[in-house]
């Protein structure tokens, strides 16, 4: 049986202010082929292009990423601010689809850092511009300087609460994560189950309430040495023994013609 095949979600930007792309950072794919054991492939981020029902079809997972644009406030009733920072409105359109349209079937589907934050907004939630300026929590924003491990390093503990998923993906009720985001969860979406916290009380972890596959999202960065840190090895294992479970599932549906 061939490998299942993740969906990565692009980002859409330009080089050198004139070249526009689709992309995402390699430590994601690298993820994926690595500690999920599956075939990355990067999706161009326009409905105008991509069709989610297809997507849907050539794909047994999503991969929900991080991005530097955050998710547009129209999105969750808001007006946009210079605090929202920069956004990314080919995005928004196909990747709050896909994240409701994979949970209705319980297709697997897994976000990172924004993709966290689209999880929360695909179902009704909101969020904060800049959460360190809430009382009482911390920066999480990655360090502006230091090399690249230094702005990856780990920096904080995520407590769960008791019977989340979470615990059962890692063994242990509390894990210790790092932080490059500066959004965050303001109102909680519909069906939004957020199972894991900071320090300060910054929601680092969620699932999605009533869903029957995986639909999972951590606020940190997993994709960093995913085959090295335990925490992130677990998250991307758990992924991909997911999409195992789709990829027979939906090979099983096929040969019996079941819709």
């Amino acid at each position: 049986m061939p490998l299942p095949v993740v969906g990565i979600i692009g980002n859409s930007y330009m080089i050198d202010g004139q070249y526009p792309v689709h992309a995402t950072g390699k430590m994601n794919s690298m993820a994926v082929a690595r500690a999920s054991r599956a075939t990355p492939l990067i999706i161009a981020s326009d409905p105008d292009i991509s069709s989610v029902k297809e997507l849907l079809g050539v794909c047994d997972g999503f991969l929900m990423t991080g991005g530097r644009p955050n998710v547009h406030p129209e999105e969750y009733g808001a007006q946009a601010t210079v605090a929202h920072g920069t956004f990314d409105r080919e995005r928004d359109r196909i990747s709050l689809q896909l994240i409701r349209a994979c949970v209705a079937r319980g297709q697997p589907v897994f976000g990172v850092c924004r993709g966290f934050q689209e999880f929360n907004v695909a179902f009704g939630g909101s969020l904060h511009p800049e959460i360190r300026d809430l009382p009482g929590r911390m920066n999480h924003r990655m360090p502006l300087k230091g090399t690249l491990h230094d702005k990856f390093a780990l920096r904080h503990s995520v407590k769960f609460t008791p019977q989340s998923a979470f615990i059962d993906i890692f063994g242990a009720d509390e894990v210790v994560v790092n932080s490059l985001h500066g959004q965050g969860i303001l109102d909680k979406g519909e069906r939004i189950s957020v199972e894991g916290y900071a320090p300060d009380g910054t929601a680092e972890a969620l699932t999605v309430s009533g869903c029957e596959g995986f639909a999972m999202a951590v606020q940190w960065h997993p994709e960093y040495r995913a085959t090295e840190d335990p925490v992130s090895r677990a998250l991307f294992a758990a992924f991909g023994t997911a999409l195992l479970r789709w990829q027979a599932r939906d090979n099983s549906s096929r040969m019996y013609g079941v819709a």
